[in-house]
């Protein structure tokens, strides 16, 4: 076998390193998000089956907090702004979103909570951020999230003093689904008619 000299040595060196950093880059945007729900860093709150039963007599307050992105025409609220909970206690909050427009969109929610040290202590049990959403022309719903927070968060360092926690949506205009588009061609088709 010839042994590579030179400029073609460095060549391929140069061709792995890109191939490994092109695999790295690849690779670390499900990394990071898989990490963030794990260990709630970047406020990213957690997602799990069911809540606890450990229940303090301690509350907390979580405020909500919702907006879409410049390019998304959807209408998006908490319907309570906040609500005060009891830590460990399971809560159900709503979000309304209405679509104004005269043809179906379809949206994807980005979220995360502040304090970025309560992170890890918030956890969802049902969410509608959990899948994509379509909403129809002039339709206008109400989209639960279920969750806690840990009890763990009152022996934690630095997110035992918070006493507020915003949990905060973003909604984001998505591709519809196959089934959508194909129907949302169709009736144009037919409006064009």
């Amino acid at each position: 076998m010839k042994r590579l000299q030179g400029p073609q040595r460095t060549v391929v060196q140069l061709v792995c390193v890109v191939l490994v950093m092109g695999g790295l880059s690849w690779a670390s945007v499900p990394f990071y998000n898989w990490f963030c729900r794990v260990t709630g860093f970047g406020g990213t709150p957690g997602q799990v089956a069911e809540g606890v039963d450990h229940i303090l007599d301690q509350e907390i307050t979580v405020r909500f907090d919702a907006s879409v992105d410049s390019a998304m025409p959807w209408e998006f609220k908490p319907v309570e702004t906040k609500m005060k909970v009891r830590i460990g206690e399971t809560a159900l909050a709503f979000f309304e979103a209405y679509n104004p427009t005269d043809h179906p969109i379809a949206g994807s929610a980005s979220y995360n909570v502040t304090p970025y040290s309560a992170g890890g202590f918030f956890n969802k049990i049902q969410c509608f951020c959990f899948e994509q959403q379509v909403l129809e022309p002039g339709e206008r719903v109400q989209m639960p999230v279920t969750f806690f927070v840990d009890p763990e968060i009152v022996d934690d360092r630095d997110a035992k003093y918070v006493h507020t926690i915003t949990l905060s949506y973003t909604f984001y205009e998505i591709d519809l689904p196959e089934g959508y588009a194909a129907l949302d061609a169709e009736n144009n088709d037919t409006n064009l008619n």
